[in-house]
C-alpha cells in the first residue's frame, strides 16, 4: 500500500506545552480554552461553520514518537489492546476531540474543551451534528466492567 500523506490545515494553540500536562480525558478539559489558527489557503472552508455549537477536531499528535499495541489505560489497571483504548501511543498518532465552538474571528477559531498540546497540527474540522453523531444502544466494552 502507498503511504498516506496529510498536510496540516492549521495549528492548535492551547495552554498545555507537553503531552503529560494535557488532560487525558475530554471531560477534564471542558472549560479549557484554546484557539485554532487556520492557514490562509483554507479560510474559505470556514464558511458557515460558526452556526454550530461544537466541532470535531482531527489532529496529528506530533510529540508521540513511538507506539505500543498493548497499553495500560488511565481508566484501568489491566493491559489492553491499543485499539480498545484512547491511548495516544498509536501506530498512526491521530487524535480527535469534540470542542465547543466559541467563535471565529478571521483565521482564528476560538474553542473551549481542549485536551491537545500547544502547537498541534490540525488535520481537519467537521461540524458535530447530534442527529448524526449521537448513537443509542451502544456498548462500552471493558469499561462496562469498571
Amino acid at each position: 500500500m502507498k503511504d498516506i500523506i496529510y498536510h496540516p490545515i492549521g495549528i492548535i494553540h492551547t495552554p498545555f506545552k507537553e503531552p503529560f500536562s494535557a488532560p487525558m480525558q475530554l471531560s477534564k478539559a471542558k472549560d479549557v480554552e484554546g484557539r485554532i489558527e487556520i492557514f490562509k489557503e483554507f479560510l474559505d472552508g470556514l464558511k458557515d461553520l460558526e452556526g454550530f455549537s461544537h466541532i470535531i477536531i482531527l489532529f496529528h499528535m506530533h510529540k508521540i514518537k513511538d507506539f505500543s499495541l498493548l497499553v495500560k489505560p488511565e481508566l484501568d489497571n489491566e493491559i489492553r489492546g491499543v485499539f480498545s483504548t484512547r491511548s495516544p501511543r498509536r501506530p498512526n498518532p491521530i487524535g480527535f476531540s469534540i470542542a465547543s465552538l466559541v467563535g471565529i474571528k478571521g483565521s482564528t477559531i476560538h474553542i473551549k474543551g481542549v485536551d491537545m498540546i500547544d502547537g498541534t497540527p490540525l488535520i481537519d474540522i467537521k461540524p458535530y451534528i447530534p442527529e448524526s453523531d449521537s448513537l443509542s444502544n451502544t456498548e462500552i466494552g471493558w469499561l462496562k466492567r469498571k
